[in-house]
């Protein structure tokens, strides 16, 4: 009878380790920001966003936006802020040369530039992802 109620404490042990979510350490939620904007496509200043896999950086969010073409019809924006702790002033994300990860210079955090999902940390959660509309030649950006 003690080993069936031992066997129950630690099926009930093992159900709330792996269904009820553990603290983040040393991680803080990035301050929402109102995020609504257009970018017209065929501005020179947005001609790196003609092709699949370009990217520019564009201002708005809370540590700015990069906004990233991953198809001919699809577009993703990542807020610049790194996850890890993004109130720290240095805490800012940019493309690597090689144009697939993004990197956090001042924790080492890098994240895939695809989907914002974390490469390596101290961070562990993905990129704040902003909704990317296309209406004719301009590209809504928003957070509502």
């Amino acid at each position: 009878m003690k080993s069936l109620r031992q066997n129950i404490y630690l099926v009930v042990l093992l159900v709330l380790l792996i269904f009820f979510p553990r603290c983040q350490k040393n991680e803080e939620p990035i301050p929402y920001t109102y995020v609504n904007f257009y970018i017209n496509l065929n501005s020179p200043q947005y001609t790196n966003l003609t092709s699949v896999g370009g990217w520019v950086y564009v201002q708005g969010g809370y540590r700015g936006i990069l906004v990233y073409r991953s198809s001919t019809e699809d577009f993703k924006a990542f807020d610049r802020a790194c996850t890890y702790k993004p109130s720290s002033s240095c805490e800012r994300i940019q493309v690597e040369e090689n144009s697939i990860t993004l990197v956090d210079t001042c924790c080492g955090s890098r994240f895939l530039i695809t989907d914002g999902s974390v490469v390596n940390g101290p961070a562990t959660i993905s990129l704040r992802e902003y909704r990317t509309y296309i209406s004719g030649q301009a590209l809504h950006v928003t957070n509502y």
